[in-house]
């Protein structure tokens, strides 16, 4: 709706300061001309709003101009309630902040939209973690958000998980992302994207230097190029397996990660497809015993035949205490 759209271009202006015609129209998917007119609808209510053609060019509010804009429907009002675990915000030292921001923003909500408002708070709750994965160790975020925030390099001493020790970069970092419980750090790395997981950091240090960004990249389109990464399985070994039932459901939890689809199959086995980088990697599946079977490829078969010949000789050394 119109009345919307004027909305949002008043809070951009005052949040942003000038913005491009072209880019205000690209958020709210409408073309420039209609951006346009809505400035010459807000001047015309009141709002000191001005464009500026040309290169360096943008609409923006008169300087010292807010408005205090507490008309939330009733769905806008819940929606702000349902927010992420509180271990987030408190892994950034944000906790008591995000506390105090939601009694401001119930003061300021209507007041037949307050009751909504908290029973959503208290009946809704999002929780970022993956099952079974585990407890988190500890992540000290401090010069990650230094870094981030004030736009200088880092220089991180930082653990790989195929290497017993640590290896230094300097970087340029975007900004930071919480990925099902887990940080990541996103920068650059003499100009190409790198991932680093905010737990494998064993030192950073915040430098002098300014960061060194790739023109017109923004934190978003870096972290989609690295999950396509991630999640791209070209090239990786395709396995077919079979699942019973019963374990089905446990299966799917444990190693949502490596499917490639869901589930398929009637009957008291299931067919599953799962994509790994490595052979050995398909060795988590002994972890279900006779309740999965690899059909193929070969390798991954004889990989697991080898696996479990050495369990079954380790444990049968006739019943002789361990040294």
């Amino acid at each position: 709706m119109k009345s919307d759209r004027l909305l949002s271009i008043l809070l951009l202006l005052q949040t942003r300061g000038r913005v491009p015609a072209h880019e205000l129209a690209e958020r709210l998917e409408v073309s420039v001309r209609t951006i346009y007119r809505d400035v010459e609808a807000l001047s015309a209510s009141g709002v000191p709003v001005y464009a500026e053609r040309g290169r360096h060019g943008g609409i923006a509010l008169l300087p010292g101009f807010r408005t205090d804009v507490t008309g939330l429907t009733s769905d806008e009002s819940r929606a702000l309630f349902i927010l992420a675990a509180e271990g987030a915000h408190a892994a950034l030292g944000l906790d008591a902040a995000l506390g105090s921001a939601l009694r401001k923003v119930m003061a300021a909500l209507p007041e037949p939209h307050r009751p909504a408002a908290e029973l959503t708070s208290r009946r809704i709750l999002v929780d970022p973690a993956r099952w079974l994965g585990g407890p988190q160790p500890d992540v000290d975020l401090d010069a990650l958000q230094d870094a981030v925030f004030s736009d200088r390099r880092l220089r991180l001493s930082y653990r790989h998980s195929d290497r017993p020790e640590p290896r230094t970069y300097t970087v340029d970092p975007y900004g930071l992302v919480l990925k099902a419980g887990v940080w990541y750090l996103v920068a650059d790395h003499r100009g190409r994207p790198q991932l680093y997981r905010a737990d494998r950091v064993v030192r950073a240090t915040v430098t002098d230097a300014p960061v060194q960004r790739r023109a017109g990249v923004e934190l978003g389109d870096v972290w989609e190029q690295l999950r396509r990464r991630v999640e791209d399985r070209t090239g990786a070994i395709v396995v077919s397996a079979r699942v019973r039932r019963d374990r089905l459901d446990m299966f799917v939890r444990m190693n949502g990660a490596y499917l490639t689809a869901p589930p398929s199959g009637d009957g008291e086995w299931a067919a599953v497809e799962l994509a790994y980088s490595d052979v050995r990697e398909a060795r988590s599946l002994l972890s279900f015993a006779d309740r999965v079977e690899v059909l193929s490829p070969p390798q991954v078969r004889e990989e697991l035949a080898r696996a479990a010949a050495s369990i079954t000789a380790l444990y049968a050394e006739n019943g002789r205490a361990p040294r």
